[in-house]
């Protein structure tokens, strides 16, 4: 095997400054790729957001926030605040992954194995279950009470981040349980949206997205891989979504369902077809007098290897792995930085305890997470409804269940959208989500983190 860095077959190329300047970014990449990275710069965004909130600043960041951008067509035009084009456009992206991700899952994932997926299912039940019965009960006969979504989702992002902290303490089938069951919570937090957070419906652009979303299906059935026919028909799907009445956002989902899973070309095709291309590369650089820029023949060779990849590999795949840093790395830190500013009155925190929004929230999140996801998964268990990964034990269900608490962005998404003309009762939401995040957060690290330094203790008894 050739090295990328064998000195033999870079003698032509001395490149001591990109060298350097390589070594110096190569740190960076690494940052930017690791798990814990998204987490760092949704609560830096939090913090500031926070900061702001509470800060002379406050007026100019709300003024900022509720003004209008938009385009002009001759005479048709469309606009929407600064916080609707976040919420509703680029939340959409977010979705969008997720979708894939979901998609995948199914296909060849957790969720694929009856075996290992019942058990994730069953805790994505009663994480879902709990959480909002806890608060409904709270909140019955109250105006709040219609926020019940709120503690039913998880945060993929800050619950995998704190997992990525502990490391090897941990095994990776427990990411993976964590990851699975975010997954379909945030699923069941997206049907809650679409079919019992939407006021009033409007069935020619409902129709208009069924319509656009079918085309899309008989694109992936026909074989179509070319992205813009499902660029085009995600964007007119988005718009018809806004305008039918369902929360734009469904959109994501419903294209990601439509990108083609399937490849073009097998993997015994890509390997003749590369081998054969790789001497002809072979050929032309022993009779090569220049170096690749000058060889036209060269360069042709490799963008056919490029373009054999593609043909190899999935849409599906390659999207999601183009799009999960952007969304993690901008789209999720722009939405905390424009949702999360939270005014903070010390005074009023002793009333959170006793008002019964954000009791239910805290309550549902904190509480009504870690034993409905414990409690169904022994239950899948004892019934002997599928099992654990090997290495995953019901301490580690436990410390699940606390990290699923972390309710934070999908929860404040929802709170958005049941409170929307409660501005008062917006703000205690989001400060209950917060505090619920936080405690979870901590909870399920330590619960985690000390678990694992008594496992290891045992072991070298």
């Amino acid at each position: 095997m050739i090295s990328e860095n064998d000195d033999s077959h870079n003698r032509n190329y001395p490149r001591p400054l990109e060298a350097r300047f390589e070594r110096a970014l190569t740190p960076f990449h690494d940052f930017v790729r690791d798990q814990t990275t998204g987490s760092i710069l949704l609560i830096i965004c939090t913090v500031i957001a926070v900061v702001i909130a509470n800060s002379s600043l406050a007026p100019e960041y709300e003024n900022i926030l509720a003004m209008h951008a938009g385009f002009v067509l001759h005479t048709w035009s469309f606009e929407m605040s600064l916080r609707d084009w976040v919420n509703d456009g680029l939340m959409s992206l977010f979705f969008f992954v997720l979708g894939l991700e979901i998609k995948r899952e199914i296909l060849v994932g957790e969720l694929k194995n009856p075996q290992q997926s019942l058990p994730v299912m069953a805790a994505a039940l009663g994480g879902m279950l709990l959480p909002a019965g806890i608060f409904y009960l709270l909140n019955v006969s109250t105006f709040s009470a219609h926020g019940w979504g709120i503690p039913m989702a998880t945060d993929t992002a800050f619950a995998v981040g704190i997992l990525a902290l502990l490391g090897r303490r941990i095994p990776l089938a427990v990411i993976t349980f964590l990851t699975a069951l975010a997954i379909i919570d945030d699923l069941g937090a997206i049907l809650v949206i679409a079919i019992f957070y939407t006021s009033s419906i409007n069935l020619f652009f409902l129709s208009l997205a069924a319509v656009f979303f079918a085309a899309l299906v008989v694109c992936n059935r026909l074989g179509c891989r070319r992205p813009i026919f499902f660029i085009i028909g995600g964007v007119i799907v988005w718009f018809a979504m806004l305008g039918s009445g369902v929360h734009a956002t469904v959109a994501g989902i419903l294209v990601a369902l439509t990108i083609p899973a399937r490849p073009k070309r097998g993997s015994e095709w890509f390997v003749r077809r590369t081998r054969k291309l790789v001497n002809e590369f072979e050929d032309i650089e022993a009779q090569a007098t220049r170096p690749i820029l000058g060889e036209d023949q060269q360069h042709k060779v490799v963008e056919h290897v490029q373009d054999s990849a593609k043909l190899a590999s999935t849409p599906l795949r390659r999207w999601e792995r183009a799009l999960e840093h952007p969304v993690a790395l901008f789209v999720m830190p722009v939405f905390a930085l424009v949702n999360a500013g939270v005014p903070v009155d010390l005074s009023s925190y002793p009333a959170l305890w006793t008002e019964p929004l954000s009791t239910g929230i805290i309550l549902g999140l904190v509480v009504g997470k870690a034993v409905g996801i414990s409690a169904m998964v022994w239950l899948a268990l004892y019934l002997k409804l599928g099992r654990l990964s090997d290495g995953v034990t019901m301490h580690h269900i436990i410390g699940i269940g606390l990290l699923g608490g972390m309710g934070f962005t999908m929860s404040i998404f929802i709170a958005g959208l049941g409170f929307a003309d409660s501005p008062e009762a917006l703000v205690t939401a989001k400060t209950a989500v917060l505090l619920a995040s936080l405690c979870a957060g901590l909870s399920g690290y330590l619960w985690l983190r000390l678990g694992s330094v008594r496992t290891q203790d045992n072991n070298m008894q």
